[in-house]
């Protein structure tokens, strides 16, 4: 068919018209599935999981993980690898532990994130250990390092408790039951793996999990505000040594004084000693699982961590130090101050046995010039790590 120059000329722009809708509207039909949550029954097909700790079933037209025994169990999503998004679940508290969810394993499963509840007889909504948040560093649960990642929530017992995980980049919002106000808010998510799997464990029944993968809400995908940050009192900057075994019972060989000289052997760093730099990171906290890990088996090992301080007098500051497990504090090579932070025993810190910046407050005294604060620290139990915060800068460089 001939179609004259005016009459192309006036079809032309309703031809142009009608592609801009066709591709508007695919464009819009894509981003809608995309856009769209996939839901991930809990019947066996879809997860890798041990038969004789878990069952799957169904009640009604609902499928739910269930435990078979007093001991919880876990299930690892099969297939899925998550990076960003939300994910929602329902979870019933059927026993005690800490049911929860990890997210952006590694394959190795020894990093990623966990968000979990803890349960442990009828909660108060008012008790901020309800809701938790800890990174998993090679293969370690930093939950003693993690204090500020904490929060409470109104908690259904019994019944089902429906969870949503805004995740974006550094960010987390957890909202448990209330969808219109996140009940805890993570700043700064601390693992270090940005993809990874999806695993549920716990002495609980899971149902009704889906994940959107398009779906942020908005959030950030960078870190936080870390009020720390503007605070110029913490010590950040530190050199540390490799770990040696250290086992439970033996003590550091301390220079002393002594009525008959037989008790001058030391076991302090010297010059032959080997140091590498080390930097707190995020809350001001030098984590020692970061590039050490943990032991075997409650394995006690022992690093020394070192800084100067350049005063311009003679005085004497404050220093408020967290720490987990042991310290052992020294100035100017002498010894000042030895402490023990062992969870769940009465000489644990407050707030029980985590490593925060409440744990201990020592008088330090500084000479005119520079002091060299030296701290040997040990672990045995989960997370290991110092924060540490004079009482003022003032009239001192470190």
């Amino acid at each position: 068919m001939m179609v004259e120059n005016n009459q192309l000329a006036i079809l032309q722009p309703q031809y142009l018209t009608m592609k801009l809708k066709f591709l508007i509207f695919a464009s819009l039909a894509s981003f809608q599935l995309k856009a769209q949550s996939i839901s991930f029954p809990m019947e066996s097909k879809y997860w890798d999981y041990d038969s004789s700790a878990v069952q799957f079933i169904k009640q009604g037209n609902t499928s739910m993980a269930k435990p078979k025994k007093n001991g919880g169990y876990q299930i690892f999503l099969k297939n899925q690898v998550f990076t960003n998004g939300t994910i929602e679940y329902d979870v019933e508290l059927t026993g005690i532990g800490f049911p929860g969810i990890n997210f952006r394993m590694s394959a190795d499963k020894k990093n990623g994130e966990n968000f979990y509840i803890r349960s442990f007889g009828k909660v108060n909504a008012l008790a901020r250990t309800t809701l938790q948040y800890a990174a998993i560093i090679n293969g370690t649960s930093m939950w003693d390092l993690s204090d500020a990642y904490q929060s409470g929530a109104d908690i259904k017992q019994p019944g089902l408790n429906h969870v949503k995980l805004v995740i974006s980049g550094k960010q987390m919002l957890a909202y448990v039951n209330d969808m219109t106000r996140p009940a805890l808010q993570i700043p700064e998510l601390e693992g270090r793996i940005s993809s990874g799997g999806i695993s549920l464990s716990g002495n609980v029944i899971y149902s009704n999990l889906k994940i959107n993968p398009a779906s942020t809400e908005g959030l950030s995908p960078g870190p936080g505000i870390d009020i720390t940050a503007n605070d110029t009192r913490y010590l950040r900057k530190w050199q540390v040594t490799a770990p040696v075994d250290f086992p439970f019972g033996k003590d550091i060989i301390l220079p002393l004084a002594s009525t008959y000289g037989d008790l001058n052997k030391s076991e302090l760093p010297d010059s032959n000693t080997v140091w590498k730099p080390i930097e707190a990171e995020n809350r001001a906290i030098v984590n020692l699982n970061r590039i050490y890990g943990s032991g075997i088996r409650d394995q006690r090992r022992l690093v020394w961590l070192k800084t100067t301080i350049h005063s311009d007098k003679d005085q004497e500051r404050i220093l408020q130090l967290g720490f987990s497990d042991e310290i052992w504090v020294f100035i100017n090579g002498q010894i000042l101050y030895v402490d023990k932070n062992y969870f769940g025993t009465p000489e644990q810190k407050e707030p029980r046995g985590r490593c925060t910046i409440d744990n201990t407050t020592i008088k330090l005294p500084l000479k005119q010039g520079d002091n060299t604060v030296m701290i040997a620290l040990t672990n045995y139990f989960f997370g290991w790590g110092i924060v540490a915060r004079l009482d003022s800068p003032d009239g001192l460089l470190y």
